[in-house]
């Protein structure tokens, strides 16, 4: 049994119109596989959905007509990665997804219908169980902070006590002027300390910057694109 999975139904890289419909049907069940799995734990779009069904299928007539030869099978890479570089960068989810439906559409493709369905049902399984125990997510208490001040006024040690109040750590990001210059925005990484009233921090803050724009929100930095 075990032998029969992680071997390949082509032989000698020739295919039948039976090799070549169960490759098929399992491309596109590996695809549907890879593609629920995606939009159980992320928002998507149905033009990215269909992409994951049915990109393991074209990718595997791909590889099962360029079997053999190199001149073609060349010319297929540069194409890939023409359409590769062309694409905007996604989340590493994106990618990850993306990748895991050209290697199932490879292995299919060279006949490995066993290895394909296999390792696909492993990697989705392993997705899933790690985003169900919220491996490596951000516990939400590191923020983006923006105060607006008067150009009048000196920022400088003014909020300083209400971060010791309200705040484990703070640091300033970036100072600039906008408003023609009448105004300065001051942008921090702080992160709040535990059960505090997000209300009463920047209830006490506006009572410093002269009752001007406040503005608390998950951190800018985005670390997930690729």
């Amino acid at each position: 049994m075990v032998n029969y999975i992680f071997s390949s139904i082509l032989e000698n890289g020739d295919f039948t119109p039976v090799t070549l419909a169960a490759s098929t049907i399992v491309s596109l069940l590996c695809g549907l596989i890879i593609a629920y799995s995606y939009m159980r734990r992320n928002r998507c779009t149905q033009s990215f959905a269909l992409t994951l069904v049915l990109l393991p299928a074209i990718v595997e007539l791909v590889i099962i007509l360029v079997n053999g030869n190199i001149g073609t099978g060349v010319a297929v890479a540069g194409a890939f990665s023409l359409v590769r570089f062309r694409s905007a960068a996604g989340k590493g989810q994106e990618i990850t997804s993306i990748f895991l439906s050209m290697a199932t559409g490879l292995a299919t493709g060279m006949g490995y219908v066993g290895v394909a369905f296999c390792f696909t049902v492993l990697i989705c399984a392993i997705s899933t169980v790690l985003g169900m125990l919220r491996f490596g997510e951000d516990n939400g208490s590191v923020r983006a902070l923006h105060i607006t001040v008067p150009e009048n006024l000196d920022y400088e040690g003014r909020f300083e006590d209400v971060f010791e109040k309200y705040l484990k750590t703070y640091e300033y990001e970036s100072v600039k002027t906008t408003n023609m210059g009448s105004l300065y925005k001051l942008t921090l990484e702080v992160t709040l300390k535990d059960a505090v009233s997000t209300k009463d921090f920047l209830d006490e803050l506006r009572t410093r910057n002269g009752n001007l724009d406040i503005a608390l929100q998950r951190s800018a930095e985005v670390a997930d694109a690729l």
